[in-house]
């Protein structure tokens, strides 16, 4: 494969629709390898990690939810949920579980693909709605890298999911501002509506469970959003 190519895993057990995703991803330039189940996707992922996962919920074996916890137990790879059941639950379990975006069945090719190409856009940075920052940003005992992309905890980085560090970097350029819902959506995920404000708040749940212990806490401002504060 041309290392300089994003390398994208698909696990769908319905090989017409993997064939479909391949060809949209193929044709937008990136490398792809399919499997039916979540068990040989993940078992490849042992072997070459991939750029980015787009796991479907519904599989034979280990099921979607099953194989994103395995993932997460070792990689912080940006992982998209395919789900045929539009379920609030599935939404919020698969986003609880560390997933960073999720599209729901019968769903079109191109959607799909802009959620990657969005996911990579914020990876690398090519969305300017960020403040211009220097090369570190201190809050605390937290620091900023923008050079290694990685938020430190006394020194040693955070493992963190690209969905999680977004999140936290974008309340570590606004310290003590309360910082909305809906702006979090528009810059780290790129979209808005009321079933997705759940993406910011599992988000923020999990950052949460990171931070313990740090001295620094994301404080929910009612009815609005979140601000980042240092304990006291």
């Amino acid at each position: 494969m041309d290392p300089e190519k994003k390398r994208i895993y698909i696990a769908d057990d319905d090989g017409s629709i993997r064939q479909v995703i391949k060809t949209f991803l193929i044709n937008d330039g990136y490398e792809t390898e399919d499997f039916p189940t979540g068990d040989a996707l993940y078992e490849r992922f042992e072997e070459t990690p991939c750029d980015l996962v787009i796991l479907d919920v519904m599989m034979p074996g280990s099921d979607g939810f099953a194989i994103l916890t395995k993932l997460r137990a070792v990689s912080t790879v940006p992982v998209i949920m395919l789900t045929a059941r539009d379920s609030e639950n599935d939404l919020a379990m698969g986003l609880g579980l560390g997933s960073d975006d999720y599209i729901t069945k019968p769903f079109s090719a191109m959607a799909l693909l802009m959620r990657v190409r969005a996911i990579f856009r914020r990876i690398e940075f090519e969305n300017a709605k960020f403040r211009p920052v220097q090369n570190e940003t201190r809050f605390g005992r937290l620091a900023l890298d923008e050079s290694s992309r990685a938020i430190l905890l006394d020194k040693e980085p955070m493992p963190l999911t690209p969905t999680e560090y977004g999140v936290l970097r974008d309340l570590m350029l606004h310290p003590g501002e309360a910082v909305s819902r809906e702006e979090l959506l528009n810059r780290i995920w790129g979209f808005e509506s009321v079933v997705e404000t759940r993406a910011t708040d599992d988000t923020v749940r999990r950052l949460r469970q990171k931070l313990e212990g740090s001295g620094v806490r994301i404080a929910a401002v009612w009815g609005y959003g979140f601000r980042l504060e240092e304990e006291k």
